[in-house]
């Protein structure tokens, strides 16, 4: 595979990753979504297939690492690391145009949502509501849920050992079931199986992060909620963003150490 081709499929994959992944979000959380308070398993189930799709989508370009984790568990996995910063760097942009394409998409739905005061607060806001103190929480805005991750409960060590383990399976399926022919990359089949494992992932492990598992997924949108226009939007929580880049990082170091130590 050619740099370019690394490029553009990682940019392509993960464009379609966060704008199908960040798309259920959206599709859950705003206001005049039809889809809106579908729960939990709509969201697990959106992001696997979401993964499935831009596997397919990118495998034949870039071998659909689309996770900056995964690029790192293989780099330590064969020692190759001369393409790494070519799939990194696709990954972030990529992210970053599926983040704007979600707002796109839900436009409007972004805009009453953002001007409702049961959200957003302000006066004549029923200060008492769930919502209204879920729009208040330090550091996160209403909306920065569509876009990147946040813990339910703030613990630097919790929250960061959720992570590691929920990237540590997702890294030891993909090297063990998912890779294609060649290894350096996810197969077809092999999408199918990391889909499904990471709705497991979501399921299982999901609740108290909300399961990034993925630094260029929760950086790159994070990056564009910081950016867009979008009113009442509140922080972008600069001060956890660390932990889901650095968490599933290290996730992916000691799923590709376990998977030498064991498999190879």
């Amino acid at each position: 595979m050619s740099s370019s081709d690394i490029f553009i499929g990682e940019t392509i994959g993960t464009a379609i990753l966060i704008a199908l992944g960040g798309g259920v979000c959206a599709a859950v959380t705003l206001k005049a979504s039809k889809a809106r308070n579908a729960g939990w398993l709509a969201i697990a189930f959106g992001w696997g297939f979401a993964v499935m799709t831009a596997v397919y989508v990118s495998g034949p370009l870039s071998g659909a690492h689309l996770n900056p984790a995964v690029t790192v568990a293989l780099a330590i996995k064969d020692g190759g690391w001369a393409n790494v910063p070519t799939y990194l760097g696709g990954q972030l942009l990529g992210a970053m145009i599926g983040a704007t394409l979600v707002w796109l998409a839900y436009y409007g739905q972004f805009q009453a949502h953002l001007t409702d005061k049961e959200i957003v607060g302000g006066p004549g806001a029923q200060t008492t509501s769930a919502k209204a103190v879920e729009a208040q929480e330090q550091g996160a805005g209403p909306v920065l849920g569509v876009f990147s991750t946040g813990p339910e409960i703030r613990n630097v060590v919790q929250n960061l050992a959720t992570e590691i383990i929920g990237t540590v399976v997702l890294i030891l399926a993909v090297l063990t079931q998912g890779l294609n022919d060649n290894g350096n990359g996810l197969g077809t089949l092999g999408g199918l199986i990391t889909a499904l494992v990471v709705v497991a992932v979501g399921l299982s492990l999901g609740g108290p992060t909300g399961y990034a598992i993925n630094p260029a997924r929760d950086l790159g949108p994070r990056i564009v909620h910081a950016l867009l226009p979008l009113p009442n939007k509140g922080g972008s929580d600069w001060s956890y963003a660390w932990i889901p880049v650095v968490g599933p990082l290290i996730g992916g170091a000691i799923g590709a150490g376990i998977y030498n130590l064991a498999f190879a």
